[in-house]
């Protein structure tokens, strides 16, 4: 349909006339355009600026979540596994990382991590080098990193949320490795997402007493005993330092998935 303007005769100011592009309305100053969309579309003249504009970016979001649908669609039971990038080759986490992975790839799941180096690397080995599927997710930033080179299968994205979407979809359990900022925003957002319901079945894993018990002790202490969240909330959340256990407990959740599918 054409753009149109549409005059309301109304004896007060409620309805002021406006301008229909689609199904977006502009009021007062803003529905003065010189040009309509189909000939700013049309016309080869002007800036390419426009290829940075929000409508443009939503189709850029729009492609990415498609590509990760379609490389990840067929991917079997997963894992995601979060840590930190800065962790050294010859720190006593790289070889924990390492074991994790290992010891999902022999469960039968595949390891999915951000990408990354560091952690996120040391899991991609472990599954790597055991047989598994070793899945990276990486992100664009302004310090380029790019996907470490035991990643099998990788997918690069410009959006975080686009990204996090997809350690959510394509998993079945979240194991947080120590680690920092971007850590910490997966373990809560994935903790929200069970907390109501919108992923079920999905336990939580904090790998490190050592290096979690400190926030496990405030969530319970602090955030459970002032009636901000509730017991069934706090008991999401699973401290371990035994990879067995951590493995068990995924297994665990991932029979009671299937009981009920």
């Amino acid at each position: 349909m054409s753009e149109h303007l549409t005059e309301h005769f109304q004896s007060d100011d409620e309805h002021p006339p406006e301008r229909h592009r689609g199904p977006v309305v502009l009021r007062r100053s803003r529905q003065a355009e010189d040009s309509t969309t189909d000939q700013r579309l049309l016309d080869s003249r002007g800036p390419s600026d426009w290829v940075h504009t929000d409508p443009w970016r939503v189709l850029r979001i729009q492609a990415e979540f498609v590509e990760g649908f379609g490389a990840l669609a067929e991917v079997p039971r997963a894992v995601t596994v979060f840590g930190s990038a800065r962790t050294p080759r010859d720190h006593p986490e790289y070889q924990l990382g390492r074991d994790i992975g290992a010891a999902l790839a022999n469960a039968g799941f595949a390891a999915i991590t951000g990408g990354g180096p560091g952690s996120m690397e040391a899991v991609n080995r472990g599954a790597s080098e055991a047989g598994g599927l070793s899945i990276g997710l990486g992100i664009e930033l302004p310090f380029e990193q790019g996907l470490n080179p035991w990643v099998d299968l990788g997918v690069n994205f410009r959006y975080f949320f686009t990204r996090k979407t997809m350690f959510i979809k394509y998993a079945q359990a979240f194991i947080c490795l120590p680690g920092g900022f971007g850590t910490l925003d997966e373990l809560f957002e994935a903790l929200t997402l069970v907390q109501t319901k919108k992923v079920t079945k999905f336990p939580v894993v904090l790998f490190g007493s050592a290096y979690w018990g400190g926030l496990y002790e405030w969530v319970r202490n602090t955030v459970l005993a002032e009636g901000k969240i509730g017991e069934r909330d706090a008991a999401l959340l699973h401290v371990t330092d035994d990879i067995d256990d951590a493995v068990g407990i995924v297994l665990e959740a991932y029979k009671a998935w299937e009981d009920t599918h």
